[in-house]
């Protein structure tokens, strides 16, 4: 690609070889699904908001062959993030394609999109594979929850969530991490909650650092080659999502691929437009979110 024998690409800022990851496989696939939304998150990673096309709606027919493409490589699974994934018009024959072959996630705020559609939804479950919705519930507080995402969203989610477990689906929930929290703590509080629509008081529960709006250039320590070896493990290294995982992004009317779902507001890391092809280059650790893997070990893959 064009930035290979880039200097800034391959080196810090002090000279110093880059830290970075080498693919070893394709086990799981993300598709953007487009940065419209149907709410206005000030905190939102992706930028998305009502009527935003920053990340445009990926369609069925572009959509299959890379499927088909990822089915030939090995992929274990699929994922969907938006945006909001339900706003995409073809998201349910995207899915039942897809759940012919693996198990599927999807990342939900489950308000109104889905609610509208949950008709198109239901029937998924009786599809070969699994589909798991992982739903954007950031605060066990109503009232802090609902600060951002709008009034009466939390139980709305909540509601959509206990109907989506009783119907069969797996559920999770992905939240904020505060700075210096007791995350067990803030995860138990929840149970609550999660006992009024009849869901498992341990429910998975993911947490996110805050990963800065798209464009964002904090100024976050620069990972050299000597930190990826000498603080991260062998399979620390390897549970890094860029070592296994690709994604799949529509912006200005083309379809290409990028490293990971963090990433997509950098074009260095458009790796192409075959998954073959996007598999060769080093993955360098030159963006501000790869401090947040390497520090935290974020990851927006969970297990299927």
């Amino acid at each position: 690609m064009h930035h290979l024998e880039n200097i800034e690409w391959l080196q810090t800022n002090d000279g110093q070889p880059r830290g970075y990851i080498e693919p070893e496989s394709l086990q799981e696939l993300w598709f953007h699904t487009g940065t419209n939304c149907n709410l206005n998150c000030p905190f939102c990673l992706e930028g998305s908001k009502p009527g935003d096309n920053r990340l445009q709606f990926i369609s069925f027919d572009e959509a299959t062959p890379l499927i088909d493409e990822a089915l030939e490589l090995g992929v274990e699974k699929f994922s969907f993030t938006g945006g909001e994934p339900f706003l995409n018009p073809d998201l349910g024959r995207i899915l039942d394609r897809a759940l012919d072959h693996r198990p599927c996630l999807v990342l939900t705020n489950a308000t109104e999109p889905l609610m509208n559609r949950i008709g198109e939804i239901l029937p998924l479950i009786d599809k070969p594979n699994r589909l798991n919705l992982r739903v954007s519930i950031d605060h066990p507080d109503p009232v802090k929850h609902d600060e951002n995402r709008g009034k009466g969203n939390f139980r709305k989610a909540l509601r959509t969530l206990g109907r989506l477990h009783q119907a069969g689906f797996g559920v999770s929930i992905a939240r904020l991490r505060g700075s210096n929290e007791d995350t067990d703590a803030v995860d138990r509080s929840y149970a609550p909650h999660l006992r009024e629509v009849g869901l498992p008081e341990d429910l998975l529960i993911i947490s996110f650092p805050d990963f800065m709006p798209p464009g964002s250039l904090p100024d976050v320590p620069q990972i050299t080659e000597h930190c990826m070896t000498t603080y991260l493990s062998t399979d620390q290294r390897a549970a890094f999502m860029c070592n296994f995982s690709k994604m799949i992004v529509k912006k200005n009317d083309t379809v290409g691929i990028y490293t990971c779902t963090l990433v997509d507001d950098d074009d260095d890391y458009d790796l192409g437009k075959t998954l073959a092809e996007s598999m060769k280059p080093r993955v360098m650790m030159r963006h501000h979110r790869c401090y947040s893997c390497f520090a935290f070990g974020a990851s927006c893959s969970e297990g299927t």
